[in-house]
């Protein structure tokens, strides 16, 4: 019974040391097939990573590219709105210019009209104030005279109120002819006169605030 026993234990332990044995093998397999698998695919990675490592800097090139590009085209728009803006500013300015100087314009020159029908009654009073003989005396000379001498009065405060509106007499006598500011009734040859020169005045002429208003009538030298 005893040699019953020693033989079944014996042979339990036999069982027991193969089935671990047998285990143990199939674990070994499996980690070593595991451990092969890992080191080749840790061998494969770098390969595959060598071969994708081209296309990745091509496709890095080309993004850099096309950043490129669009870099250009932004700093060309940013150019031309610029220079739209630039030119924009300018006529703004260029209007703002105009419009104050039309204003100046229009205060300056409000009174033109106004001022050249006066320019007529200024002739006349002229024409009157010289009309009246230097040596008029007594009786009826001496109230010519005196009524002479009021019309070179109002004439004198006529030039005055011109002259404060900025109307101004143009009376250009041995002066250089100026097209500009004055109109030739005839030439003539003076002796001792440069070609060129006025001569004559027939008519005074005026200007405002340097416009000329009326051109002074003259006889130029030639």
């Amino acid at each position: 019974m005893a040699s019953l026993k020693v033989y079944s234990i014996g042979r339990l332990a036999r069982y027991v040391t193969d089935s671990t044995l047998r285990n143990l093998r199939t674990n070994f397999y499996r980690e070593s097939v595991r451990c092969y698998s890992a080191e080749e695919k840790a061998a494969e990675e770098p390969e595959k990573q060598t071969k994708q490592l081209p296309n990745t800097v091509e496709e890095c090139h080309k993004h850099i590219e096309s950043l490129s590009t669009d870099l250009n085209t932004l700093k060309d728009q940013a150019k031309d709105y610029e220079d739209k803006y630039k030119r924009a500013l300018a006529d703004c300015e260029n209007v703002r210019r105009r419009m104050m100087k039309q204003v100046e314009d229009a205060k300056s020159f409000a009174i033109q009209s106004f001022c050249k029908d006066l320019l007529d009654v200024a002739d006349t009073l002229s024409a009157a104030a010289e009309s009246v003989p230097e040596g008029a005396e007594g009786g009826a000379g001496a109230a010519l005279r005196s009524l002479a001498d009021g019309v070179k009065l109002t004439r004198a405060q006529l030039s005055q109120v011109f002259a404060r509106h900025g109307l101004v007499a143009v009376s250009p006598l041995k002066e250089k002819f100026d097209p500009n500011l004055h109109e030739a009734l005839f030439q003539q040859e003076v002796e001792g006169a440069e070609p060129g020169t006025v001569v004559t005045v027939s008519k005074v002429g005026y200007k405002l605030h340097e416009r000329c208003v009326r051109p002074a009538l003259v006889g130029v030298a030639k």
